[in-house]
């Protein structure tokens, strides 16, 4: 039982946030500040290598993200329309 209680909270540790999704069109973009807000009034971080020139107001996405420290929602991957 305790093996299995140490696995338990090694994997705590190995998977400290969960991935989790969102879509929508986007409403906000702030260039200063790497954000984008989307019609569900969510901000999101965008990495910092983004080329923020190829998103713009109005367009449809869908963003995987996981919540990092003070609840912000950091992108780890887009979809862009074609």
């Amino acid at each position: 039982m305790r093996k299995l209680a140490a696995a338990l909270a090694l994997c705590a540790f190995a998977f400290p946030a969960l991935a989790a999704d969102a879509e929508g069109k986007i409403t906000k973009i702030d260039q200063e500040n790497l954000t984008i807000t989307l019609e569900n009034g969510q901000t999101y971080k965008l990495p910092t290598e983004m080329d923020v020139s190829v998103i713009e107001q109005g367009m449809d996405v869908v963003v995987a993200y996981r919540e990092v420290e003070n609840g912000v929602k950091q992108i780890t991957d887009m979809l862009l329309p074609e």
